[in-house]
């Protein structure tokens, strides 16, 4: 390919783009990574560097000895994972369903769904709902409330829209019901959709804490974000972290290495999963795109 000068020119200003957008985002995280690890007298008086007679790991002992982060962790890793599976299988069934052009009131039931992006109750009335419900401190508080995602639905939609109806012909002609069109052919051409859907709800739900501090009532069930919350803002870290009686100026350390260990911890889940769910981004983006 033969390029002009200001072709050139202009690849040449994304790369140095590119690598100053990258820059931007990987400094603040190894800034992160390396404060765990390093003594605070010496992050403020040396700054970030790789001496390793510095290093320690009092930040990690205190938080996996105390176990309360672990707990949120684990109570996270469960309510990511139910909200994405309920959230993916709602908006595959819903948006297949509404790709199909032979759905009687179809467009009255988009009206709905879209209405509901833009109104809802409120909290208040959310909160009333959940509490009859009997979900409140529970699970389920944290799972079903937001579970269903109108854009996610038409992002489904849009994608089976996409594929031929030849296909759905033929399976027919076969003699397949629509369940096995579904399941046997639909569904396995549907990989990239549904690795999207999944990532996006997942990392919602990761970063959430907001439903978990209304609903839940028991520490026990406190999500990994909402015990971050208490010791990153409201700079409460919890007595088992720190052991036994210190000095004020040895609590201020052990409270500032615990607080950058807990952030790498929240953040490794979602940094281990992008690498392996990016060759689905583009595809998801460009869902539509045509149209």
């Amino acid at each position: 390919m033969n390029l002009t000068k200001s072709d050139r020119l202009l690849l040449t200003l994304n790369k140095v783009l590119l690598v100053v957008v990258s820059l931007l985002v990987l400094l603040p995280l190894l800034y992160v990574f390396l404060s765990s690890f390093l003594q605070p007298n010496t992050l403020l008086n040396k700054g970030l560097m790789l001496s390793f007679s510095d290093f320690s790991l009092d930040g990690y002992t205190r938080l996996f000895a105390d176990g309360t982060i672990l707990r949120g962790f684990f109570n996270s890793v469960l309510y990511a994972t139910g909200f994405t599976f309920v959230t993916v299988v709602v908006s595959i069934l819903a948006g297949y369903t509404l790709s199909q052009d032979g759905l009687v009131g179809k467009k009255t039931i988009m009206i709905f769904f879209i209405v509901t992006m833009f109104f809802n109750g409120g909290l208040i009335p959310t909160y009333l709902l959940v509490r009859d419900l009997g979900m409140l401190n529970t699970v389920w508080a944290i799972i079903l409330p937001n579970a269903i995602s109108v854009w996610f639905i038409i992002l489904a939609r849009t994608y089976f829209k996409a594929i031929p109806n030849e296909l759905k012909e033929a399976a027919r002609i076969d003699g397949a019901s629509d369940f096995m069109i579904f399941l046997k052919i639909i569904l396995p051409l549907s990989k990239p959709i549904i690795f999207v859907l999944a990532l996006y709800a997942f990392i919602g739900q990761w970063n959430a804490y907001f439903d978990a501090m209304i609903y839940l009532e028991d520490r026990e069930l406190y999500p990994l974000q909402l015990v971050l919350r208490s010791i990153l803002i409201q700079n409460e870290v919890q007595p088992g972290m720190i052991g036994d009686q210190m000095a004020r100026a040895e609590l201020q350390r052990i409270s500032e290495m615990i607080k950058y260990s807990s952030i790498v911890i929240a953040s490794l889940p979602l940094l281990i999963m992008y690498p392996f769910f990016q060759k689905y981004f583009e595809k998801g983006v460009m869902v539509g795109s045509l149209k």
